[in-house]
Protein backbone atom coordinates (compact mmCIF):
# COMPACT_ATOMS: atom_id res chain seq x y z
CA UNK A 1 0.00 0.00 0.00
CA UNK A 2 1.07 3.20 -0.32
CA UNK A 3 1.60 5.84 1.95
CA UNK A 4 -0.88 8.87 2.85
CA UNK A 5 0.28 11.76 1.63
CA UNK A 6 -0.90 14.88 3.46
CA UNK A 7 -1.62 16.60 1.14
CA UNK A 8 -5.30 15.60 -0.90
CA UNK A 9 -5.32 15.80 -4.02
CA UNK A 10 -6.75 18.34 -5.51
CA UNK A 11 -9.67 17.78 -8.07
CA UNK A 12 -10.42 19.88 -10.99
CA UNK A 13 -13.11 22.85 -9.91
CA UNK A 14 -16.42 22.24 -12.09
CA UNK A 15 -18.34 25.10 -12.74
CA UNK A 16 -22.12 25.05 -11.92
CA UNK A 17 -24.53 24.11 -14.98
CA UNK A 18 -25.71 26.97 -16.52
CA UNK A 19 -29.24 27.31 -17.02
CA UNK A 20 -30.30 27.51 -20.50
CA UNK A 21 -31.70 31.17 -20.91
CA UNK A 22 -35.47 31.62 -20.56
CA UNK A 23 -36.90 33.98 -22.95
CA UNK A 24 -38.77 36.48 -20.17
CA UNK A 25 -35.23 37.29 -18.73
CA UNK A 26 -34.89 41.31 -18.80
CA UNK A 27 -38.89 41.64 -18.74
CA UNK A 28 -38.41 43.43 -15.69
CA UNK A 29 -35.88 45.69 -16.14
CA UNK A 30 -37.45 46.91 -19.71
CA UNK A 31 -40.70 47.02 -17.99
CA UNK A 32 -39.25 49.56 -15.81
CA UNK A 33 -37.96 51.32 -18.45
CA UNK A 34 -41.03 52.12 -19.81
CA UNK A 35 -43.06 52.74 -16.38
CA UNK A 36 -40.42 55.39 -16.47
CA UNK A 37 -40.50 56.71 -19.86
CA UNK A 38 -44.31 57.06 -18.98
CA UNK A 39 -43.69 58.77 -15.65
CA UNK A 40 -41.51 61.20 -17.69
CA UNK A 41 -43.89 61.99 -20.30
CA UNK A 42 -46.66 62.73 -17.50
CA UNK A 43 -44.53 64.74 -15.41
CA UNK A 44 -43.64 66.99 -19.29
CA UNK A 45 -47.45 67.46 -19.44
CA UNK A 46 -47.46 68.93 -15.79
CA UNK A 47 -45.35 71.39 -16.27
CA UNK A 48 -46.78 72.69 -19.55
CA UNK A 49 -50.03 72.97 -18.05
CA UNK A 50 -48.34 74.84 -15.00
CA UNK A 51 -47.14 76.96 -17.92
CA UNK A 52 -49.78 77.36 -19.56
CA UNK A 53 -52.26 78.35 -16.04
CA UNK A 54 -49.57 80.99 -15.00
CA UNK A 55 -49.62 82.63 -18.31
CA UNK A 56 -53.97 82.51 -18.21
CA UNK A 57 -53.63 83.86 -14.84
CA UNK A 58 -51.40 86.76 -15.83
CA UNK A 59 -53.96 87.75 -18.51
CA UNK A 60 -56.84 87.26 -16.03
CA UNK A 61 -54.89 89.57 -13.84
CA UNK A 62 -54.00 92.24 -16.61
CA UNK A 63 -58.09 91.85 -18.13
CA UNK A 64 -59.28 92.97 -14.13
CA UNK A 65 -56.97 95.64 -13.74
CA UNK A 66 -58.30 96.86 -17.17
CA UNK A 67 -61.75 96.48 -16.42
CA UNK A 68 -61.29 98.25 -13.21
CA UNK A 69 -59.70 101.49 -15.04
CA UNK A 70 -62.66 101.82 -17.01
CA UNK A 71 -64.84 101.16 -15.21
CA UNK A 72 -63.04 103.85 -12.92
CA UNK A 73 -63.03 106.12 -15.80
CA UNK A 74 -66.97 106.27 -16.36
CA UNK A 75 -67.50 106.66 -13.11
CA UNK A 76 -65.07 109.74 -13.17
CA UNK A 77 -67.11 110.85 -16.74
CA UNK A 78 -70.59 110.40 -14.84
CA UNK A 79 -70.22 112.38 -11.99
CA UNK A 80 -68.61 115.18 -14.78
CA UNK A 81 -70.96 115.43 -17.35
CA UNK A 82 -70.79 118.94 -18.61
CA UNK A 83 -67.47 118.24 -20.17
CA UNK A 84 -67.85 114.75 -21.06
CA UNK A 85 -65.82 116.08 -24.11
CA UNK A 86 -62.67 116.88 -22.52
CA UNK A 87 -62.05 112.96 -21.48
CA UNK A 88 -61.78 111.90 -25.34
CA UNK A 89 -57.99 110.54 -25.88
CA UNK A 90 -57.10 109.24 -29.49
CA UNK A 91 -53.99 107.30 -27.53
CA UNK A 92 -51.31 109.96 -28.50
CA UNK A 93 -50.37 113.21 -28.25
CA UNK A 94 -51.21 115.79 -25.14
CA UNK A 95 -53.26 114.67 -22.13
CA UNK A 96 -56.15 116.32 -20.73
CA UNK A 97 -55.70 117.48 -17.38
CA UNK A 98 -59.00 115.52 -16.22
CA UNK A 99 -57.58 112.83 -18.29
CA UNK A 100 -53.81 112.85 -16.92
CA UNK A 101 -54.31 110.85 -13.28
CA UNK A 102 -56.26 108.09 -15.00
CA UNK A 103 -54.57 107.73 -17.68
CA UNK A 104 -51.24 107.36 -15.39
CA UNK A 105 -52.82 105.24 -13.02
CA UNK A 106 -53.95 102.94 -15.76
CA UNK A 107 -50.10 102.65 -17.23
CA UNK A 108 -48.60 101.70 -13.54
CA UNK A 109 -51.34 99.32 -13.17
CA UNK A 110 -51.16 98.04 -17.20
CA UNK A 111 -47.69 98.38 -18.29
CA UNK A 112 -46.86 99.26 -21.47
CA UNK A 113 -50.90 100.28 -21.90
CA UNK A 114 -52.60 101.59 -25.22
CA UNK A 115 -55.67 103.71 -24.09
CA UNK A 116 -58.13 105.38 -26.75
CA UNK A 117 -61.17 107.21 -25.22
CA UNK A 118 -64.39 107.96 -27.81
CA UNK A 119 -67.03 110.52 -26.92
CA UNK A 120 -69.68 110.44 -29.33
CA UNK A 121 -73.03 112.40 -28.70
CA UNK A 122 -76.11 110.34 -29.81
CA UNK A 123 -78.18 111.79 -32.79
CA UNK A 124 -81.53 113.11 -31.21
CA UNK A 125 -80.93 111.80 -28.04
CA UNK A 126 -79.66 113.39 -24.77
CA UNK A 127 -76.67 110.85 -24.49
CA UNK A 128 -73.41 110.28 -24.89
CA UNK A 129 -71.45 107.16 -25.92
CA UNK A 130 -68.20 106.40 -24.07
CA UNK A 131 -65.50 104.19 -26.46
CA UNK A 132 -62.98 102.98 -24.16
CA UNK A 133 -60.36 100.26 -25.71
CA UNK A 134 -57.65 99.60 -23.00
CA UNK A 135 -54.31 97.67 -24.59
CA UNK A 136 -51.45 95.56 -23.83
CA UNK A 137 -49.32 92.89 -24.73
CA UNK A 138 -48.19 90.26 -22.12
CA UNK A 139 -44.76 89.73 -23.61
CA UNK A 140 -42.52 90.39 -26.63
CA UNK A 141 -44.02 88.64 -29.52
CA UNK A 142 -47.49 87.34 -28.47
CA UNK A 143 -50.72 88.90 -29.50
CA UNK A 144 -52.19 92.31 -28.36
CA UNK A 145 -54.98 91.61 -25.66
CA UNK A 146 -57.56 94.64 -25.83
CA UNK A 147 -60.69 95.15 -23.48
CA UNK A 148 -62.88 97.59 -25.18
CA UNK A 149 -66.68 98.67 -22.84
CA UNK A 150 -68.91 100.72 -24.31
CA UNK A 151 -71.20 102.87 -22.64
CA UNK A 152 -73.94 105.47 -22.34
CA UNK A 153 -74.28 108.34 -20.41
CA UNK A 154 -77.09 110.60 -20.15
CA UNK A 155 -76.62 113.96 -20.14
CA UNK A 156 -77.76 116.13 -17.72
CA UNK A 157 -79.48 119.84 -18.35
Amino acid sequence: MRPRSTMAAVAPMRRAPVAPRRPQDGVALLEALIATLILAIGLLGAIGMQARAYSALSDASMRAEATIASERLLGLMAIDQPNLSLYAYAGSGTVNAKLAGWLSDTRAAIPGASVTVVVAPVASTSRSQINIAIGWQRKQGSLASVHAVTSYIANSK
